[in-house]
């Protein structure tokens, strides 16, 4: 049984097997084989430096004021209460650069106001949110880190060396890795935590059963979503391990035996990381129960943030898919965005990888246990406002596109072998040609309108304000008509003074339109006069400004609509 049990979730190791084809190939494949941490390593560093290369195109996100703010209170007023929905890991990451250089937290009512204060205090802006943004590319290499591990473990340095090459081109991965946000740390510590879990169950112990806590409340502290995505995966994963093994009770009964101690100790230190990070806090959790009310625990901004972000799951969030606004979302909007925003070729090698482990590797189990797992769970989300959500979902797709590619290049036909190269030759290039724009990346399946399919941090982030700026001042407008999605300083980015937009009719002159704010809000009218129909509706689009503005001038003598 224990043997049974080690192999589980392998395949075979080819990282030494060299592909058909000519001899140089064979010695090529042999040697990045026999180094996969220095090449996985230069594969990191490349990608950091595309990811580096776009603080200086990108204005700040709506959401990274917001993130910042909060993080320079936990450093500054050592307090977390001005918005405690998220917790507080990331954010202290995000700070760290921004408080160093001078930043402090402003009085004023609004986590949104505040960071971008701090922001703006600076002489260079941009130096300060390049600060901001550094805090997170840690959390990216901690994410390749973990796809190494997990992909090595799983079938040596051959698929170790494909999934991290996979995982560090996706352009949503590297977007949100260069963004002052919450997403790349969860995403980090979601894979490493169900990677301490194949561990522990391999070789449990206390060693690998406190790499799993540490893990795990590293996840919590990332996102609240944690508290769902590594019980959920890994609960999936013994079952589907339960279901395979078929162990006896006297051997099942054996392995908890074993787990318990370490289990115990580890989530003793997982509670323990989680008090420290809220600065040991003790008070009233504020619990919505009456009879808990006041009911005193530790971190109740723990249980605060809890009940916060449960709330904001309840009632929804104003969303957009394909036409159709909703404020509870879609069971399938997830499906929907990984099938345009995950290049075609990784869709493709992803495509073989599964059926080949249909046809021949059954044991390949925990990558596709943990893709099925988020996918599942995430159909149930009432929060619809982006695939950063599920990006850990990666994780899992990379090891299986990895493994469709290893079993091209390792064949013994040249058509396969040249079939492997050339989707990993369309992935890599897809994802260069994606520069800088990997937050609004869209594959072919989109055409030149990704408007009519989604929005918000899928494509307008409010992340172009920059590049509205310079085309404004290339056209000599003198003012302009725009509804922005980000609150911003906007002599700072290079507009002229800027006028509200009408939802009706558009200003004689020039007119400025976030899609965001266009297709989610409906430039602020929301579900409210239905009847409405927007001006951006019924006249053609006329300049895209980088990817999410459009921009449209019109004469003063007459325009549309009578304005």
């Amino acid at each position: 049984m224990a043997k049974r049990k080690r192999r589980f979730g392998k395949v075979a190791a080819a990282g030494a097997m060299p592909p058909a084809g000519p001899a140089w190939a064979g010695r090529l494949w042999k040697l990045l084989t026999a180094h996969p941490i220095r090449v996985c390593s230069v594969l990191v560093l490349v990608a950091s430096a595309r990811i580096v290369a776009t603080y200086v195109v990108f204005n700040h996100t709506i959401d990274e004021p917001a993130h910042i703010a909060c993080g320079l209170e936990w450093l500054q007023k050592h307090t977390y209460t001005l918005e405690p929905q998220h917790p507080p890991l990331a954010r202290i990451a995000s700070a760290i650069g921004p408080y160093l250089d001078g930043a402090r937290l402003p009085n004023t009512f609004s986590i949104y106001h505040a960071g971008a204060v701090a922001l703006y205090s600076a002489e260079d802006y941009g130096r300060r949110l390049a600060l901001s943004r550094l805090g997170i590319l840690p959390f990216f290499w901690l994410a390749s880190a973990f796809v190494f591990l997990w992909a090595r473990r799983s079938g040596g340095n051959g698929l170790a060396i494909l999934a991290v090459f996979l995982f560090t081109s996706l352009p949503a991965v590297l977007a949100h890795a260069g963004l002052a946000t919450t997403d790349m740390a969860p995403t980090a510590f979601t894979i490493g935590a169900f990677y301490a879990a194949l561990v522990f169950a391999e070789r449990p112990g206390f060693r690998s059963g406190l790499l799993l806590g540490i893990l795990s409340a590293l996840a919590v502290l990332s996102k609240f979503s944690a508290l769902a995505f590594v019980p959920v995966t890994v609960g999936a994963m013994a079952v589907v391990h339960l279901a395979v093994e078929r162990p006896g009770v006297r051997a099942l009964l054996s392995h908890i035996r074993r787990w318990v101690l370490p289990l115990a100790a580890a989530a003793v230190v997982a509670a323990l990381m989680v008090w420290a990070a809220y600065r040991f806090s003790f008070g009233p959790a504020h619990f919505k129960t009456p009879n808990w009310a006041s009911l005193r625990v530790p971190a109740p901004e723990f249980f605060q943030g809890i009940g916060d972000a449960q709330a904001h799951l309840d009632k929804g969030h104003p969303a957009y898919l394909l036409g159709q606004r909703s404020q509870t979302g879609w069971w399938y909007y997830y499906f929907v965005l990984l099938a345009v925003k995950t290049p075609v070729a990784f869709l493709l090698l992803l495509a073989i990888g599964m059926f080949v482990w249909l046809r021949r590797v059954p044991k390949f189990w925990p990558p596709v246990v943990f893709t099925a797992a988020l996918l599942v769970f995430s159909a149930f989300n009432r929060i619809n406002i982006g695939l950063r959500h599920l990006l850990p979902v990666y994780g899992g797709l990379s090891l299986l596109a990895a493994f469709g590619a290893l079993e091209c290049v390792r064949g013994r036909r040249r058509w396969a072998v040249v079939t492997g190269a050339v989707l990993l030759a369309w992935a890599g290039l897809a994802s260069v040609l994606a520069h800088p724009d990997y937050l609004a990346y869209m594959n072919e399946f989109t055409g030149d309108a990704p408007e009519q399919i989604l929005a918000d941090s899928d494509l307008d982030w409010g992340q172009d304000m920059n590049r509205l700026g310079r085309r404004l001042q290339e056209v000599g407008a003198t003012r302009v008509s725009f509804a922005p999605f980000i609150l911003a300083d906007y002599a700072r980015h290079g507009l002229p003074p800027v006028t509200p937009s009408h939802p009706q009719y558009p200003a004689s002159g020039w007119n400025a339109v976030s899609i965001t704010v266009w297709k989610v809000t409906r430039l602020g009218l929301y579900d409210e006069h239905p009847e409405v129909r927007l001006w951006p509706d019924l006249v053609r689009r006329q300049e895209r400004v980088g990817k999410s503005m459009l921009l449209y001038y019109f004469p003063p003598a007459s325009p549309p609509g009578g304005g």
